[in-house]
């Protein structure tokens, strides 16, 4: 590189950084930016006596997870456990069984509710339970942040804007539509209520399940669980059908089968091998049913084939743990068991190791449509790809060890 070259190209970085700098968020920034959204929100109904009670002296929380800030590492799962657990650990046996105690408990409480949103609705009442048991603990964990300020927050300074203002200006609406303002205590995302709901959620899928004329989903355990079955009836779940199946592998199939991009009937899965781990057959309706792989630890734990409603939990908390952790406990309050295939000894990798074995992969060729240090299915199915066309031991599972080696084949 020329001197000349060099000197602009410092200059561009220099630049660059200051511009950077420049743009991180700010109080006055903050205060700037809600009237910005003040027009959409009247849009959508929102008067200037809500929209300004709302506000008057609301402050961004620069302490939530998910902002774009210089100070902070781009690549940061803080607070998401779905991301910085192994999957052993989120669904630890002991945890499992606890919860599912506490659930059987539940269940009998609220069984005619339950029996009644299950008539109505076709979703099964012990996901519901399942769901109730994760997001509250059956009505223990107290909601810690303010949703107005959280989702402020977000669509000024997140890394999804874009959503978090919509979410902001329905949650403004809530408000409007006679929502007390104390009852809209949420999660660090902003979900509120007893199922955690996302408020533009809330105005498609919110519902009386008490049967009282009114909607109530923060202290009305019946209105909460009609509400989470709405949501889930909603995006597709499908009556009568399992959420999921653990599997064993056909003797010709590895981990890299992972992932959507490979759903196929289950009939197609028995023709290569795959059975039910507890040995049980497929019923000829069953086999049908489209479904795809998914091995949340790689080849370190059990396997199972995610039909629709897997994907319809999954679609409630984007994550493949969240689904799983939700269809386990849900077993476990019917009278199942642990798992047929226990974990293995393996470890979490660091965020930054995903993160730079995403953009490794990406760089040679193989589709990553996220780099964001979060081990998803594409994740791990590319890895595995990886690990097959370099003759290197196929687990799907991120490590140093992957790292090296793709950072070594890339310089060659």
């Amino acid at each position: 590189m020329s001197l000349a070259k060099f000197l602009a190209w410092g200059f561009v970085a220099l630049a660059g950084a200051a511009s950077s700098a420049a743009a991180d968020p700010t109080v006055a920034g903050f205060r700037a930016f809600l009237e910005t959204v003040r027009p959409e929100a009247a849009a959508d109904g929102v008067s200037d006596k809500t929209f300004n009670k709302a506000t008057a002296n609301l402050e961004p929380d620069f302490k939530l997870p998910d902002l774009e800030l210089s100070s902070r590492p781009k690549v940061d799962n803080s607070g998401q456990a779905e991301f910085t657990k192994t999957a052993a650990d989120y669904i630890s046996k002991p945890y499992m069984e606890k919860m599912a105690t506490q659930g059987r408990a539940f269940f009998a409480q609220h069984r005619a509710a339950l029996k009644r949103i299950e008539a109505a609705s076709g979703v099964d009442p012990y996901i519901l339970v399942a769901i109730w048991g994760r997001e509250t603990a059956y009505g223990v964990y107290a909601l810690p942040h303010d949703a107005i300020r959280v989702l402020a927050t977000l669509a000024y300074a997140g890394r999804r804007k874009n959503l978090f203002r919509a979410e902001f200006i329905a949650a403004l609406k809530m408000l409007e539509v006679g929502v007390p303002r104390s009852d809209m205590k949420s999660s660090w995302a902003g979900a509120v209520g007893l199922t955690q709901f996302m408020p533009t959620e809330f105005f498609k899928h919110a519902a009386d399940g008490d049967g009282d004329g009114k909607i109530d989903i923060w202290r009305s355990v019946p209105d909460a669980l009609a509400s989470a079955a709405r949501q889930l009836e909603g995006k597709g779940w499908v009556r009568g059908a399992a959420w999921g199946y653990e599997v064993q592998l056909g003797p010709r199939s590895d981990c890299a089968l992972e992932g959507p991009p490979d759903e196929r009937p289950i009939a197609d899965w028995v023709k290569r091998g795959f059975t039910r781990a507890n040995g049980k057959p497929f019923t000829a309706e069953q086999a049908t049913h489209r479904a795809y792989l998914m091995m949340p630890a790689g080849a370190y734990g059990p396997a199972f084939l995610a039909p629709e409603n897997f994907k319809v939990i999954r679609l409630y908390n984007t994550s493949d743990l969240y689904a799983l952790f939700v269809g386990h406990l849900a077993d476990r309050i019917r009278g199942g068991g642990d798992f047929q295939t226990p974990w293995a000894n393996f470890q979490q990798p660091r965020t930054q190791t995903v993160h730079d074995l995403q953009a490794r992969l990406k760089a040679l060729g193989y589709p990553m449509d996220k780099t964001d240090g979060k081990i998803g299915s594409n994740t791990r199915k590319q890895i595995g790809l990886y690990q097959r066309a370099a003759g290197l031991k196929v687990d799907c599972w991120p490590s140093e060890a992957v790292l090296a080696h793709a950072n070594a084949n890339a310089q060659r």
